[in-house]
């Protein structure tokens, strides 16, 4: 277990070992998505790169960079990650709409 700290909305948010990020997200109302990325967002599929976080804290404690991440973030800094693809294995501080 570990917690999920959304940094910008001063949340806190619970998340069991290998949860994902984006349905976590989601599930507690924390909006990951900028304007056109809630209309042009792939509900997850990791097609679009529209649900681009920053990771502030505790990138140990998250899955590596897939291949779709590391195509679609290779210009970004590597505490950049797409929520739909990031599973969460501990505790970790995150920014969204970087």
């Amino acid at each position: 277990m570990g917690n999920i700290k959304f940094v910008k909305e001063n949340k806190e948010v619970i998340a069991a070992n290998g949860a994902n990020l984006r349905l976590k997200a989601m599930q507690n109302n924390i909006d990951i998505y900028k304007f056109i990325g809630k209309m042009t967002n792939c509900g997850g599929g990791g097609n679009c790169g529209t649900c681009i976080v920053e990771i502030v804290e505790g990138m140990e404690n998250l899955s590596p960079r897939t291949d779709t991440e590391k195509r679609i973030l290779k210009k970004k800094p590597e505490n950049y990650r797409l929520a739909c693809q990031t599973v969460v294995n501990g505790a970790v501080s995150v920014a969204t709409k970087p």
